[in-house]
């Protein structure tokens, strides 16, 4: 077989792969337009016989999914933000800053990595509760704040910043803070641009944690709101996909604004040092 026709049959194979995979949420498009109950006919139907919006008009009136929306809004842009300035510092911090135990202490946040998030959500339950921050937003908070994920990134993305740079800052009479702010964060942008996108699209996905910590319904975010709506209305199958569809478009868009930064972050960041 020619390089040509191994090229079209690959290529063929890559778009058939596609469709595949934007079936399911082309389907929920269309299903989240149906009238009630047209969704559950056998078989059903690809394509809405009488458009509507009644399905998008009931979630933002009489279920109230904007408050939802915008909770997850606020969580997702707060953690986002406090994530990327934490983790930021502390991965130039084990970069560039040597100090006695550094590797020592990476090494032990490195291995952490391996242990499931679950496993450490009932003591970080019990010591948000001595705290007071249970139903709070700073309770669904306080995991994105030290990300050993994002910290590992930026450390290994961090390595490549030229120490001369760093140490002309230093000579010029520059602090510390300045010369991350003005000479390694110039530099390390990429890997900060795919930190504050992975931790946007996990903080809007989670359902786990706010699932967990959030106990009064007017906090609850997106993914919470919408678990809660399966249980009461899981025969009303084109309310759930516009429900569904409400979820996933943010993320989705987020995702596809970032890709090629986000993409070139996660590789370099494995190469660097």
């Amino acid at each position: 077989m020619s390089r040509r026709w191994q090229a079209v049959a690959v290529n063929a194979a890559l778009i058939a792969g596609a469709l595949l995979t934007l079936m399911p949420l082309a389907w929920m498009t269309a299903a989240s337009f149906m009238q009630p109950g047209e969704a559950n006919t056998l078989p059903p139907p690809l394509l809405p016989a009488e458009p509507t919006l009644g399905n998008y008009v009931t979630l933002f009136t009489r279920l109230d999914m904007l408050r939802n929306f915008l909770n997850s809004a606020v969580v997702s842009v707060l953690a986002t933000v406090l994530s990327v300035v934490v983790v930021s510092l502390a991965g130039y911090a084990f970069a560039k800053l040597p100090f006695p135990g550094h590797e020592r202490l990476f090494r032990a946040l490195a291995s952490a990595l391996v242990v499931p998030a679950q496993v450490g959500m009932l003591p970080l339950f019990l010591l948000l509760r001595e705290l007071g921050l249970v139903n709070t937003y700073g309770g669904v908070l306080v995991p994105y704040l030290a990300s050993i994920f994002g910290i590992f990134l930026v450390r290994q993305y961090a390595l490549s910043v030229p120490d001369e740079l760093l140490d002309a800052a230093r000579v010029d009479g520059a602090s510390e803070l300045q010369v991350f702010r003005l000479v390694a964060v110039p530099i390390i942008k990429p890997i900060l641009v795919t930190l504050a996108a992975f931790t946007f699209l996990s903080a809007w996905n989670d359902f786990m944690w706010p699932l967990i910590v959030l106990a009064d319904s007017s906090l609850y975010t997106l993914p919470v709101a919408l678990a809660g709506l399966a249980g009461e209305h899981v025969q009303d199958t084109e309310l759930m996909m516009a429900g569904s569809l409400l979820t996933i478009l943010p993320a989705l868009a987020v995702f596809l604004v970032f890709q090629r930064s986000y993409v070139q972050g996660i590789t370099a960041g494995g190469v660097k040092g």
